[in-house]
């Protein structure tokens, strides 16, 4: 686990699909300051997806910032610190580009887990518990949800708090 010795606090909010984990990860960045800077790592690549991004955009209004960073999440989380809370999501999003993208998630994930010693601003990310349910039937689906697990597991070590949303009710997972 890391050590913090610094200003800024890092959160890492997990759930299922449509658990209330993107509202609730809202409601905190902006108990936290306003504006906030939404970070979002999403990709439209087809109408569905286009879809969840305006959905999400909706719910959000003059106190938000938007910073597009499908796969340079660290440039993005260097170039917005200061005094602004920022907000990633999702973490899950991110491990697609960058598996889709053939590049090394895990020396990514780790280098992630090292910057936010260096924040000075606090950083909620949002990722997705996908390991909770069935085996998946292809191998690729296997390979996503096992590093979606190793990424989810880093950044909990590397974050002061984490969080896990159950039907629109987050439980603190951490510290206990």
């Amino acid at each position: 686990m890391l050590c913090h010795d610094r200003m800024g606090k890092s959160i890492l909010i997990t759930g299922g699909a449509r658990s209330g984990k993107s509202t609730l990860a809202e409601r905190m960045a902006l108990a936290l300051g306003r504006p906030a800077i939404y970070i979002a790592t999403a990709q439209a690549h087809d109408t569905e997806m286009s879809d969840r991004i305006a959905l999400h955009q909706s719910r959000r209004d003059a106190d938000w910032r938007t910073v597009e960073a499908p796969r340079d999440l660290i440039g993005a989380l260097r170039e917005t610190d200061g005094t602004e809370p920022r907000l990633v999501d999702c973490l899950t999003l991110w491990l697609t580009n960058l598996m889709l993208a053939d590049e090394d998630w895990q020396a990514a994930t780790h280098a992630l887990a090292a910057e936010l010693a260096h924040q000075s601003a606090p950083v909620i990310f949002v990722t997705n518990e996908v390991g909770a349910g069935i085996v998946p039937e292809n191998a690729l689906a296997r390979a996503f949800r096992d590093a979606a697990g190793l990424v989810n597991q880093r950044i909990a070590d590397a974050c002061d708090e984490l969080w896990f949303c159950v039907a629109g009710h987050p439980l603190k997972v951490k510290p206990a």
